[in-house]
């Protein structure tokens, strides 16, 4: 498995402008090969003392923080997905809202190393 894993802050307000474009994209990482995509908004996100999820992405006054992940079956996937979404007409005509700074936004792609579930 190789997960991809993003953190952001979105403006309180732009809950609903943020999750219509986290679905278009979400519906796309799928058709492309994706096994999971996955949008959270915060619920209970501490500030820490010396480092948390807010400071990671300069979160300003306002901001909610979005925690998202999309599960692949392998790099080459997540690679080759990319370079087909970068072409595809819904990404280069997809408006972007105003509701968040991309420039903040932290991601990183990581091939799993343990997974446990209930099922096993």
């Amino acid at each position: 498995m190789h997960v991809q894993g993003f953190v952001l802050g979105v403006k309180d307000g732009g809950k609903d402008d943020y999750l219509k474009v986290a679905r278009a994209m979400g519906e796309m990482f799928i058709e492309f090969g994706a096994l999971e995509a996955t949008e959270n908004w915060e619920a209970d996100v501490p500030d820490g003392e010396v480092t948390d999820f807010r400071k990671a992405v300069a979160a300003e006054p306002g901001e909610k923080i979005v925690f998202s992940w999309i599960v692949w079956p392998d790099k080459a996937t997540c690679d080759a997905a990319h370079e087909k979404m970068m072409k595809d007409d819904r990404m280069t005509s997809m408006e972007f809202p105003e509701v968040m700074d991309g420039k903040r936004m932290i991601l990183g792609s990581f091939d799993q190393i343990y997974r446990i579930t209930k099922e096993g």
